[in-house]
């Protein structure tokens, strides 16, 4: 069977895309550099991690970004011979205005190098690219209205405008011809994350509704032109958990429509897994599938209603591969383990190096880890709620201005971190930062103090999360040693700090290093383990 979540840990907003027997999904990668996760699979149960297309400085720059802007709900499709690629990298959160530039890049094969972006428009995120039978190309998006009437939709919040359609001249590389409001949505309102297919003359349309919390939804609609109208689905909504506050998966929605070689039909979807009794995602918005069937040329869930399973049946039987309950990364090699991401900025040579001293991760203090510029945070998703994960640290602070050590972090207000650093009466020592949620200040707090003197030479950090709970550890020599009190790992999560769809990204673990002196004093990391509990 195939287990949702498919991708776990933060993989919000999936775009399936179907190349003869292969399946691709693209996800969402918000402020986290190399931009968008592609995984891969053959029988739609074993997913491998196999791109990050956008992962360089003419592609890509984020630096300046706030906490949850970055890449937006990717679409990724197939089409004369290659593979296309359009996102949003969104420059704005709070206030008024979202400034969401749009862009599309293209590559002959999915591994090899993508194209410089194209830039397409602004006119609001979600941006989509449907390839007629034609040959003529769509490219749909989400307006968003700055201003407090809502003039194009039902329900909801009026910055949610509805979904603009216009034809995109491969060719020329440009938008051409009339703008076309053609869905409004439903009363559960914030219609967003456009996606178009055609099957039997009808033009079918899948959005997102409801906000991306617990009232999120997937919305169908068809007509017969592509410029609309529109009629809803009888049901409403295609996948939602809103109703079902007992499902597994929960906040259901923002997905897209593929069918196998052999004409079954499966639609991806985003959902999270709360952690009583708060219910927080902890794990973030993570990617799950369902099978789903046609009735009266209308697509239903196969098992009946909307709520999505954690066990769907598989186009055909397909061994499920083993997980690895512990990884162990070297960083012997000249590139970062696939598995590890940055933030922010396209200059990684300014924050980290694998080949200053081999065999070690040396990152370069740099600006707080607060900062939306240039931090040396290096890290990988947490995909568990039991987990743990270890380092060995060597470094050597001259200042309480140079931090470094193992941190779970989610954005600059939600953070734990263990860390090695300096102090005027303890020396070299071992100390805590948290900053357990963005209100009332976002301030740091110290829950082991100055901390305790450590002696000269490496350092080993570790972490442990269990469900809501963190504990973290160290040793020099002998054994582990619990360090400072049981922490709130719970924070690290999209509910996190001021609460549902203040955030929307996911948890990571992982190394950090900075330098507020700006004298860049590196510190180095011999390994790093994620382990299952």
């Amino acid at each position: 069977m195939i287990r949702n979540p498919i991708l776990p840990g933060f993989n919000p907003d999936p775009s399936i895309c179907r190349v003869g027997e292969d399946y691709y999904i693209a996800t969402s990668t918000f402020e986290w550099y190399p931009g968008v996760q592609i995984h891969h699979s053959r029988d739609l149960v074993n997913w491998r991690l196999i791109r990050r297309p956008l992962e360089r400085k003419s592609q890509l720059d984020m630096r300046g970004d706030p906490d949850s802007c970055g890449i937006w709900a990717p679409c990724l499709s197939y089409a004369d011979g290659r593979f296309w690629l359009v996102y949003t990298d969104v420059k704005r959160y709070d206030g008024s205005f979202k400034d969401a530039p749009n862009y599309i890049v293209t590559a002959d094969s999915i591994e090899g190098e993508w194209s410089d972006p194209v830039y397409v428009n602004s006119s609001g995120f979600d941006p989509s690219l449907f390839h007629d039978e034609d040959g003529r190309k769509w490219f749909v998006n989400m307006q968003w209205n700055h201003r407090p009437e809502a003039f194009s939709t039902i329900g909801g919040h009026p910055a949610f405008d509805g979904i603009l359609l216009q034809e995109w001249d491969a060719g020329a590389e440009k938008l051409i011809g009339l703008i076309h409001n053609i869905y409004a949505g439903t009363e559960l309102g914030l219609v967003e994350g456009p996606h178009l297919f055609k099957r039997n003359g009808w033009y079918y349309l899948t959005v997102a509704e409801g906000g991306t919390g617990y009232d999120h939804a997937v919305t169908m609609a068809r007509s017969r032109s592509i410029t609309g109208p529109y009629e809803t689905h009888p049901d409403k909504y295609l996948i939602t958990s809103k109703d079902h506050p007992e499902a597994v998966l929960q906040r259901a929605g923002h997905g897209q429509y593929v069918e196998t070689p052999d004409g079954q039909a499966y639609h991806t979807h985003l959902c999270g897994r709360p952690l009583q009794p708060e219910r927080r995602c902890t794990l973030g918005r993570e990617t799950a599938i369902q099978k789903c069937i046609w009735r009266d040329d209308w697509l239903y869930l196969a098992t009946g209603g909307p709520v999505p399973s954690v066990e769907v049946e598989p186009p055909r039987p397909a061994a499920r591969q083993a997980e690895d309950k512990r990884i162990t990364y070297a960083f012997d090699g000249p590139e970062l383990p696939l598995d590890f991401q940055w933030l922010r900025t396209p200059e990684p040579h300014r924050i980290f190096s694998l080949t200053a001293k081999p065999g070690v991760l040396r990152l370069y203090g740099r600006q707080s880890i607060g900062s939306w510029f240039e931090q040396a945070l290096v890290a990988r998703r947490q995909q568990h709620h039991r987990f743990r994960a270890e380092t060995r640290i060597e470094f050597q602070p001259d200042t309480y201005q140079q931090v470094a050590g193992l941190t779970h972090y989610y954005n600059r207000f939600k953070l734990h971190a263990l860390a090695v650093t300096w102090h005027e009466k303890l020396g070299r020592c071992l100390t805590i930062l948290s900053c357990p949620g963005d209100y009332p200040d976002g301030k740091l707090t110290f829950p082991a103090g100055a901390g305790v003197s450590v002696a000269e030479g490496p350092v080993d950090l570790a972490v442990e999360v269990i469900d809501n709970d963190l504990q973290f550890f160290w040793r020099q020599q002998g054994d582990w040693v619990a360090f400072g009190p049981k922490l709130d790992g719970g924070v690290i999560s999209d509910e996190g700090g001021r609460g549902e769809h203040g955030s929307f990204t996911g948890a990571f673990v992982g190394a950090f290093a900075f330098d507020l002196s700006g004298r860049a004093q590196p510190a180095d990391f011999e390994h790093f383990v994620y382990e299952v509990l």
